[in-house]
């Protein structure tokens, strides 16, 4: 008797377990085989899309590379999913919590979201790229490294400035480098007696006799103010960015010189003094 109990126990242990065995052998064999097939989609995607990425001239390289790892994660998020639901775990909770830790992690990254959206901005529309002279966000300085939540520029005076990109991609931006060709202004003010038309040629010599001084366009030398004790003259040379500060100061060094050899006053303030008698 106990041989048969024994017997039918024996026998419903190998049948059951004969069931679990294909019931979830089966689920695992299709959850290999979607796991195959599915990342075998995603790379025939990956690769579509990065043809894409590389058709598109603009697109920097660093955006690029974080676009492409970006869209490879979420696809073999979605992979995992549908490979937990083909094994019979519930996704609907799974999908759940990962949306609730998304909107989590997006309120306290808000800022650097918001740093992040302006990275691709500037990446996408290139409004500068590295080597250019920009003024943004009250600084001025050479673009050395765009990255994805921060711009870096180098300062005349050799200090990094990092900026957000959020800010700086909302925000006012001169590109001094773009167009190749900046004007150097400058205000020199002569005394009243002086001669207008040697003014004027003192002036033209100290820019024309610059290497660093475009000829094209070319400098000019305008009367514009009558002050209170000047004639001021509004000099502009032309130069490229990298040579800018060079032929500023030597443009203002220039004019005291050529003055001087003309005889030309540079007027300085006086100070006017009154006695009252007593």
């Amino acid at each position: 008797m106990q041989i048969e109990q024994k017997a039918q126990e024996a026998k419903d242990w190998t049948e059951t377990a004969l069931e679990y065995g294909i019931e979830y052998g089966t689920k695992i064999i299709m959850a290999i085989i979607i796991w195959i097939i599915g990342k075998w989609i995603i790379n025939i995607i990956m690769k579509v899309f990065k043809k894409m990425l590389k058709k598109n001239k603009n697109m920097d390289e660093t955006l690029e590379k974080f676009l492409s790892n970006l869209l490879r994660s979420i696809l073999l998020v979605l992979l995992i999913i549908a490979i937990l639901g083909q094994l019979g775990i519930d996704t609907a909770s799974f999908a759940a919590i990962l949306a609730a830790a998304g909107l989590a992690v997006g309120l306290a990254l808000q800022g650097s979201l918001s740093n992040f959206a302006g990275g691709v901005l500037i990446m996408l529309f290139r409004p500068f790229k590295v080597g250019d002279l920009i003024e943004a966000q009250g600084e001025v300085g050479v673009v050395s490294e765009i990255q994805i939540f921060t711009t870096k520029l180098a300062t005349p005076g050799n200090k990094l400035a990092i900026l957000p990109n959020g800010a700086l991609s909302n925000g006012n931006i001169k590109n001094y480098t773009e167009l190749g060709q900046l004007r150097v202004d400058l205000t020199i003010g002569v005394a009243y007696d002086a001669d207008i038309k040697e003014t004027k040629e003192a002036l033209m010599r100290a820019m024309t006799s610059q290497d660093k001084v475009l000829k094209d366009p070319a400098p000019t030398v305008n009367m514009g103010e009558l002050a209170d004790s000047s004639v001021n003259y509004m000099v502009r040379p032309w130069a490229t960015p990298e040579h800018y500060w060079d032929v500023y100061f030597q443009t203002i060094e220039n004019c005291k010189i050529e003055l001087d050899k003309a005889g030309i006053e540079i007027p300085y303030p006086h100070a006017v003094e009154i006695q009252k008698e007593g």
